[in-house]
């Protein structure tokens, strides 16, 4: 691409674990990239010095998805600092408060994860698609890209965290629907699935997971790591999918196998 045909990616969650991988990988392949952060500007910063080392650009930018004003803040800050919008990976998201179990748990975390695991994703996606339904159509980029990031919870249940696993699990329907509405429109859907990935979520069960390993829960008998999620959504932001949309991309080391 020429400098000036830069292509320009929104990263939620990019200051950190998975999302701060995907932006240091199309910062490596040349996009630019807005590198978003609810809590750790610091963390962002570094990744977006990270990025201006490469042939990318970056900016990072303050959002709560959940909140409709940090949303849109998000997408028109990216529109005026780069005059366009490529591709978004909606990867930002939390974990379920307090882990109770189904019998126990209250209402108070429900609000806060779906907010932010669904809620917040489903706005954003269709603020982002608008804008590129709008800039395709004005010829100002080719097509466009919708990247949602969900979970092996979207179908693997844990009792202890119902409002996670439900969140994740409506991912999925939203990236069929984003994709049966936007073909004609020339925007990709893709849903990313990614299993035990090393991280700061993850460091806590670090020995559960070490054990269930390699008792061989899944085939590639090895820890996840943000880099592989990474090198997905590099293939899709190389266009190596043409034909293929409302896909679920397994990041899980085989996990999805059902085996006897």
């Amino acid at each position: 691409m020429k400098p000036n045909e830069q292509r320009v990616a929104v990263v939620t969650g990019g200051s950190r674990g998975i999302g701060r991988a995907i932006c240091l990988e199309l910062g490596r392949l040349g996009w630019s990239v807005v590198v978003n952060y609810a809590t750790r500007p610091d963390a962002a910063q570094q990744v977006v010095a990270a990025i201006e080392s490469m042939p990318g650009q970056a900016l990072a930018v303050r959002c709560d998805v959940s909140q409709p004003a940090d949303r849109d803040g998000l997408i028109d800050q990216t529109l005026e600092r780069f005059g366009r919008l490529d591709m978004l990976v909606s990867n930002a998201g939390i974990t379920s408060p307090g882990r109770k179990d189904i019998l126990e748990a209250g209402p108070d975390g429900w609000e806060t994860v779906f907010s932010t695991n669904l809620k917040g994703p489903f706005f954003l996606c269709q603020r982002a698609a608008n804008e590129m339904v709008r800039q395709i159509r004005a010829a100002s980029i080719p097509a466009g890209k919708l990247i949602i990031v969900s979970s092996i919870s979207a179908y693997a249940v844990s009792v202890n965290r119902a409002d996670y696993c439900i969140a994740k699990a409506g991912l999925s329907m939203m990236t069929k629907l984003f994709a049966q509405r936007l073909a004609d429109e020339g925007i990709q859907v893709f849903e990313l699935c990614p299993g035990v990935i090393a991280s700061d979520m993850t460091a806590a069960v670090t020995e559960k997971y070490d054990r269930l390993i390699a008792e061989g829960l899944w085939p590639i008998r090895r820890w996840g790591q943000p880099e592989d999620v990474a090198k997905a959504v590099a293939a899709i932001a190389a266009d190596s999918f043409p034909f293929s949309t409302g896909c679920r991309f397994d990041i899980d080391g085989g996990f999805h196998i059902r085996s006897l």
